[in-house]
């Protein structure tokens, strides 16, 4: 299926590695520039060198997303580099489970506050396009209780409420506005790699509860993402796609 995505431009925050890595390759095979962030100037020099390997353009520069000079830098670089943004996807995120008030407020400024100033940095761009996107990058821990009370599940609910409410308020401008959740999602060097080899029980425990019988991988979350920024998908917006193997156990309605 062709995701018309080709010749657009969309930039992806935290995109050095990982699931924000894995969406710009996914993405770049359908064709699209790709804009790259993150705070190791090396991985980021790094990804773009791989993104443009796969025959598109890309531009990356060293951001810390709570920092606001380099975020809008960033966007405005992006936009004049590869002329104009049409999707932007908000990926990064402080996780980690530090329950302390300096992990409060690092969560809320890495994922709320950053979510929010990007957003009001990158509209007057996708305004411009004919397809403007965002898609936030959620968690099923903001739908039901996982790992205690910590600021990540918190502060991925309030993204959750954030741009939903943000998808009604943008729809006249033409700006779709979508979350995908991951379940528990294995990425070598990831999180959950990291559970595996310093905690094998909660790792094994928590496959035990995906009924599918094994996490997810980046790529399956990168492709609901990639139609969500597609123009095929012109009519949806609002909406939370939870990608986690049946782990979650509420009915969806």
């Amino acid at each position: 299926m062709d995701l018309q995505l080709k010749n657009k431009t969309v930039l992806i925050t935290g995109s050095s590695k990982g699931i924000g890595f894995a969406l710009a390759k996914v993405l770049a095979a359908e064709g699209c520039n790709i804009g790259i962030c993150a705070r190791n100037k090396d991985e980021v020099n790094a990804a773009v060198d791989a993104v443009r390997g796969l025959g598109v353009k890309a531009h990356g520069d060293v951001v810390d997303v709570t920092d606001s000079a380099s975020l809008e830098a960033w966007i405005a670089g992006c936009a004049s580099a590869l002329g104009g943004v049409d999707g932007f996807v908000a990926n990064v995120s402080g996780g980690g489970a530090d329950a302390a008030e300096s992990g409060w407020r690092h969560n809320f400024e890495a994922d709320v506050l950053a979510s929010w100033k990007a957003v009001n940095a990158v509209k007057p761009y996708l305004e411009k396009s004919s397809c403007g996107s965002i898609v936030s990058i959620g968690s099923t821990a903001a739908v039901e209780a996982f790992a205690g009370a910590v600021p990540y599940g918190a502060m991925k609910a309030a993204l959750l409420n954030y741009f939903g409410n943000l998808a009604q308020e943008l729809a006249p401008l033409n700006i779709r506005v979508n979350t995908v959740s991951p379940g528990p999602i294995f990425i070598d060097g990831g999180a959950w790699d990291q559970i595996k080899q310093v905690m094998p029980e909660i790792y094994e425990s928590t496959v035990a509860a995906i009924p599918k019988g094994r996490m997810g991988s980046a790529e399956e979350v990168c492709v609901q993402v990639a139609l969500l920024l597609s123009p095929l998908s012109a009519y949806t917006t609002g909406t939370n796609v939870v990608i986690d193997g049946g782990f979650t156990k509420r009915i969806q309605f």
